[in-house]
Parts: C-alpha cells; structure tokens; sequence
C-alpha cells in the first residue's frame, strides 16, 4: 500500500521539514520556472542555448518553429529569467540566463538517464 496503515506522527521529522518549506513569496516564481521548463517546446529552446548563444532565427531553425513562435516563447523565458538577451545592430542573440540554468537541464539529464525513464509519449 501506500499510505500508512498506522497514523504516527514524527513531530521533531515533521518541524524540519515543515522549517526547509520556502516561503510563498518564493515558492510561487519557482514553480513558474518549473511549469516553463516542463513545455517541451521551451525545453528545446533552452537545450539549444546551453549549446551556445544564438539569435532568434537560429533558434527557429533548431526548434523548428516560426520566428514569432519562438520570439513569444523566449519572452516567457526571458521574463522568468531563464534566458538574457542582447542586441548587435538588428539581430537579437539569446543565451542562458547563468549557470544555474545549466545545472538544473545537466541535473535533470542525469536523473532522467540514471533511471532510464520509459517515455510516456
């Protein structure tokens, strides 16, 4: 089963837990970079930026996606601070926000691939 067939409550366990929860006022824009992260077209975006700063062309190119699509999903990211940009004359290059944003896809990868998760899609 899953659930305990005997209610116990470790009251000391329960009290550091309950002191590591974060607070609202960060659990809510942490949450919002998960549910980014977890479309998988944004997904792809960041992967191709881990790779190496690009433009938006070239991101629609590797994502295949129209310049549009890709501009509305980088502007989500870009608000959560996944990804910086920078403008050189008309061209728009984008790049990871830092090396937190590496370490969570490295993370994950590693996770996904140490289990060797049966895709569900």
């Amino acid at each position: 089963m899953d659930f305990c067939q005997e209610k116990i409550i470790h009251v000391e366990k329960v009290r550091i837990a309950s002191d590591l929860l974060p607070k609202p006022y960060i659990l809510g824009p942490l949450a919002e970079i998960f549910k980014a992260l977890g479309d998988q077209t944004r997904l792809k975006i960041v992967f191709a930026l881990s790779a190496c700063e690009l433009c938006v062309c070239d991101i629609a190119a590797v994502c295949n996606l129209s310049e549009s699509a890709t501009s509305h999903q980088l502007k989500i990211l870009r608000m959560l601070k996944i990804v910086k940009f920078r403008k050189e004359g008309k061209i728009v290059y984008y790049r990871l926000a830092d090396e937190h944003v590496s370490s969570i896809i490295k993370q994950s990868m590693d996770h996904v691939s140490e289990y060797k998760f049966v895709t569900m899609y």
